[in-house]
């Protein structure tokens, strides 16, 4: 298993011959430039390579069709390009996680017809593919490219074993593909009704924030009730920030959480394909990211206000009530539909150009600017995890690239540490906690991990959470998640530098905007809410420097919930995370944190279930007292101020 990278030459043979100006920004050098960038970077060869071959007409026949009943046989020199296939796609046995570079686009192909710069409707075959050859029965389509993929939609609206998610910009219509099966209401037919879910962008300007709480709050309670065992992504980067074509507000980092927080599905197997994207810089840097997580590095922290904007936030509540009928995650939230605001559009009916000497081009501009001050090569990290046994009579079954440390801190700067303590004045104490030390220092000042990222750690700890407190605050932000009997040291100030989130908390309870308690979901579907309805919204509000997980004494949790918060807090803090177990926790456990926190996908939940009356009563209360502090635990527009 491995991370794989695919195209071919070929894919760069052709060019558009319509006189149409705008139809010049679908180039080769959009595949040349990513794949240069990537060589640079060393990313390339970090990855696998799998060879690409000619797609036969029975491969093609599985989603096109003439009017005759036959592959439709399209001729060119676009043609040619469009038919070399990636063995990989939709093949979970081929590898874990790829990255399918491809020219020409293919989300708008459609089942007898090619459609804006598309002729082959790559994904639609992959999915296809998987199911007929392979026998899977789930497979999730995520399309975030700017552009709706219509041929996906219409090829698989009426099969519910293909669960189709797009984004694109729509401007209430206005913007291309000008189709009215492109808005929120949209939701498929037939067998298929639910599996099509469209989340329709109606302004210009989304950024971060934006499509992270579309993550969040619609996209992943879907997919986690789906539980798919494949994820496709049409990985269109003319969403991203500086395309013409999209003119959002989203920076190449952002895909790589968006790739992390797919990870956690399906085992791990993802594999992305290139649709849009034609700001060549703007497209290099995020297919960058992409790979970067497709190879288990962390993702860079985020720029800019966590705050989704008041059109966005209108557009994911459209889409939740559109779906609501059909999802029981959605079902026990409030998903009543609102009134659209008014776009801004030209008189023409399209939205406002980016102008160039404008204040949205000039942002663009630096932010891409910054991107390319960055150090150039992406190596491996020579230790990517380390764990830290506090107790001696423990052993672990680790992966060969775990580093079960020895090492300790200095004895004075231990014994600086352990004074106020009496708890700790003994000597397997003291020792316990020179290896903590140990271990966060080499977190936070990169030995763990590439430079200036971090990793994720893992080590079994004593009943006294005080000190890994303290040691992360004196390095900046320090988000703690806790579970079981855990308190909040008495004297932490709530001053902004910390993000105390108790989970199995007596009651919930937000005691002020940084400490909150709520208890422990009872049911698996009440979990998953908490985790994408408080946990993650919370924490990428906050924005922490280091992630502390301290599972105490009577946390409660099973091991493949543990592992799978611990998955989806790793892409905070560049992958800085560091989970500390009570001392009685079993090997098994500490086990899967090790291998989740190394970058392995964790273990499906199993089958949904609904949320308790009581799980939801707690997390609707906590999200009105902190919604106001914390707008990305916003889904609702009327609250944004």
């Amino acid at each position: 298993m491995g991370t794989a990278l695919v195209y071919h030459e070929d894919m760069t043979a052709t060019r558009l011959l319509w006189d149409d100006p705008e139809c010049e920004i679908e180039r080769p050098e959009r595949l040349t430039a990513a794949l240069d960038r990537l060589r640079q970077r060393g990313l390339e060869q970090r990855c696998l390579r799998l060879s690409a071959r000619e797609a036969s007409e029975e491969e093609l026949g599985l989603v096109h069709r003439s009017g005759r009943g036959q592959a439709p046989r399209w001729g060119g020199r676009a043609a040619h390009c469009a038919k070399w296939a990636c063995p990989g796609e939709g093949d979970p046995d081929v590898t874990q996680i790829l990255l399918s570079r491809r020219r020409p686009p293919g989300h708008h192909s459609q089942r007898a017809a090619a459609n804006g710069f598309c002729v082959f409707n790559n994904v639609a075959i992959a999915a296809a593919h998987a199911k007929q050859k392979h026998g899977l029965h789930r497979i999730l389509v995520v399309d975030w490219d700017v552009h709706h993929g219509q041929g996906i939609q219409y090829l698989f609206e009426d099969d519910p074993s293909v669960l189709y998610f797009s984004w694109h910009r729509y401007e209430h219509g206005r913007f291309w593909p000008f189709l009215r099966e492109s808005d929120a209401d949209a939701v498929g037919r037939g067998q298929g009704l639910g599996f099509t879910v469209n989340l329709p962008w109606n302004q210009v300007g989304m950024g971060n924030a934006d499509y992270v709480a579309a993550f969040l709050h619609l996209l992943l309670p879907l997919a986690f009730e789906f539980d798919p065992e494949l994820v496709l992504v049409s990985a269109g980067f003319d969403s991203a920030i500086g395309d013409p074509e999209g003119q959002m507000q989203a920076t190449p980092e952002c895909f790589a959480h968006l790739t992390q927080l797919l990870q956690v599905l399906a085992g791990g197997r993802v594999c992305a394909v290139l649709e849009g994207g034609y700001h060549l810089e703007s497209l290099a840097e995020s297919v960058c990211m992409t790979v970067q997580t497709l190879l288990g590095d962390p993702a860079p922290p985020l720029s800019g206000p966590m705050v989704p904007c008041q059109s966005a936030l209108e557009s994911i509540q459209s889409a939740r009530a559109a779906q609501a009928p059909h999802w029981k995650s959605l079902q026990q939230q409030d998903v009543t539909a609102v009134p659209m605001s008014p776009s801004s559009h030209s008189p023409e009916g399209r939205p406002p150009p980016l102008l160039p000497g404008g204040p949205v081009c000039k942002a663009a501009a630096s932010a891409l600017s910054s991107l390319l001050d960055q150090p150039c090569l992406c190596p491996a990290p020579s230790v990517r995890t380390a764990v830290a046994l506090t107790t001696p009579d423990i052993t672990l079954v680790l992966p060969p690239d775990v580093i079960q440390q020895e090492a300790s801190a200095l004895r004075e700067e231990t014994e600086a540490w352990a004074r106020p303590h009496e708890s700790l004045a003994r000597e397997e104490a003291l020792t316990a906690l020179g290896k903590l030390l140990y271990l966060l220092d080499g977190m936070l000042d990169g030995q763990v991990g590439a430079p200036g990222r971090g990793w994720g750690c893992c080590g079994p700890r004593g009943r006294d959470q005080d000190l890994p407190t303290r040691c992360g605050l004196s390095r900046g932000g320090l988000l703690c998640v806790a579970l079981g009997q855990l308190d909040r040291p008495p004297d932490l100030a709530h001053d902004g530098r910390s993000l105390w989130l108790n989970i199995r908390g007596k009651e919930a309870a937000a005691l002020s905007m940084f400490h909150v308690s709520t208890p422990l979901p009872v049911m698996t579907g009440g979990f998953l809410s908490c985790v994408l309805g408080l946990v993650l919204p919370l924490a990428y509000g906050f924005q922490p420097d280091l992630v502390l997980v301290a599972l105490g004494p009577g946390h409660g949790l099973q091991g493949p919930h543990a592992a799978l918060l611990a998955a989806m807090l790793r892409g905070l803090a560049g992958g800085r995370v560091l989970a500390l177990l009570e001392e009685d926790s079993t090997p098994q456990l500490a086990g899967i944190l090790a291998r989740v926190l190394n970058g392995e996908a964790p273990p499906s939940l199993g089958p949904s279930s609904v949320a308790s009356p009581e799980d939801v009563q707690a997390l609707m209360y906590l999200r009105g007292q902190l919604e106001p502090q914390w707008k990305m635990l916003q889904c609702h527009p009327h609250l944004v101020a």
